[in-house]
């Protein structure tokens, strides 16, 4: 099959390699559609041991099997379906496995990759194929997000909101948060295409650095550390700062009065559960038409090395590989 390679250095290429084998509850998956994420910066830059590509929509291609020619949306966090965390619903944080599809097992800039079964998530047949990953970071995740957070601050008592970061997550975070009932949402993001998308999406422009208002919840999807470390000065007490951006760097929190003289809540969310799904499918259902201006780019597998530095430039939001272009 063609696989991409990521050599580190901005470098990668589209080589013949061997279809990896499929261990036991496995079964192999042809790749429709592979979704860009910016969390494989660091494997452009670094180089990946494994094919990278984690926001991955295909077909089963296992003949006899009860999932042949079936569509799936493939979850990435392996998971044992037995500890604590598992039975509790919490799949995205097993305690027994730690391995994720696309970082530490091949990935989806490949024409195929085997998937473990309870990795797979039925895609109904109105979800369109470009769409359909969407279905794990850019709503799962943010999604994932905004359900968590409403715990400690529903939306009546959490007006106004900020979004910082108006990535492929981020945007998503807006809709989300919409669709859960907030209201008076800002949101902050130096890339003045991403802010025209905000504001249709329903947010308002908040100056990037600004600490002219304070925030009863800060949704931080940038992952920057300043933004973080502006997140914890502009909450209002009793708010909350959800960190949903990732950030591999070091990040030191300092003491200072801004963060002693307060309460406020300081949440890390990760991915989503599975059971999220069928809520994720019909808010893909109810925003359609915007989840679509975010697909901004659709091209082969030849064509991903060229695309990904284009999307690393900023200059696409959230192109989709699909692999059966030639």
């Amino acid at each position: 099959m063609e696989a991409a390679v990521f050599h580190g250095d901005e470098r990668i290429t589209i080589e013949r390699v061997g279809i990896p084998d499929v261990g036991q509850g496995e079964v192999l998956v042809r790749v429709l559609r592979t979704a860009l994420c910016g969390s494989d910066f660091k494997l452009w830059h670094k180089g990946a041991e494994f094919t990278a590509g984690h926001e991955i929509f295909g077909v089963v291609e296992q003949p006899g099997h009860r999932m042949h020619g079936r569509r799936y949306a493939v979850y990435i966090p392996l998971h044992c379906d037995r500890c604590a965390a598992c039975r509790r619903g919490d799949t995205q944080m097993c305690l027994e496995v730690s391995c994720l599809i696309g970082w530490n097992r091949p990935g989806g800039y490949a024409e195929y990759l085997p998937v473990p079964e309870n990795c797979l998530l039925p895609v109904p047949d109105d979800i369109e194929d470009s769409l359909a990953p969407l279905l794990l970071d850019t709503i799962g995740t943010s999604a994932h997000a905004v359900r968590f957070v409403s715990r400690v601050v529903p939306p009546q008592e959490a007006r106004p909101v900020l979004v910082t970061g108006a990535g492929p997550v981020g945007l998503g975070v807006i809709l989300a948060l919409r669709d859960a009932g907030y209201g008076d949402i800002h949101v902050s993001d130096p890339n003045t295409e991403r802010l025209k998308i905000a504001r249709a999406f329903g947010a308002r422009e908040h100056p990037v650095g600004d600490t002219g208002r304070r925030f009863a919840l800060i949704m931080e999807c940038s992952g920057a550390h300043a933004a973080r470390n502006l997140g914890i000065e502009l909450v209002l007490p009793r708010g909350a700062l959800v960190l949903v951006g990732e950030n591999a760097a070091p990040w030191t929190i300092e003491e200072g009065k801004v963060f002693r003289r307060k309460d406020f809540y300081m949440i890390r969310t990760f991915y989503f559960p599975i059971g999220d799904l069928d809520s994720n499918i019909a808010l893909l259902r109810r925003y359609r038409d915007e989840y679509r201006v975010l697909v901004d780019g659709e091209f082969g597998l030849r064509e991903l090395p060229a695309s990904f530095a284009r999307f690393a430039q900023g200059q696409l939001i959230k192109p989709v590989l699909a692999v059966e272009r030639r």
